[in-house]
């Protein structure tokens, strides 16, 4: 008896975990043609953007993105890898 009720929340979440990949597949499909439609729309007379940030910049967050996630996540990573996880 439990192992019918185990198969049905299995197949229950199976099923679940299929229809979402199929929505989510066409949503991003429905997008990425939106995109292109867009892009195909203003053509080449569209100017190129500069970027945001310049190139220093950006390398700067990085390493500092980096360097606070190491700090944050270091002993978490240091206490798993002393459980051999």
């Amino acid at each position: 008896m439990i192992s019918i009720l185990v198969q049905e929340r299995l197949l229950g979440a199976l099923l679940g975990c299929a229809a979402t990949g199929v929505i989510v597949f066409e949503q991003r499909k429905r997008i990425y043609k939106s995109i292109a439609d867009d892009q195909s729309q203003f053509g080449s007379n569209s100017k190129t953007r500069e970027p945001i940030f310049a190139k220093k910049t950006h390398t700067e967050f990085a390493h500092i993105w980096n360097k606070t996630v190491d700090q944050t996540f270091g002993p978490v990573i240091a206490s798993l890898s002393s459980r051999k996880w």
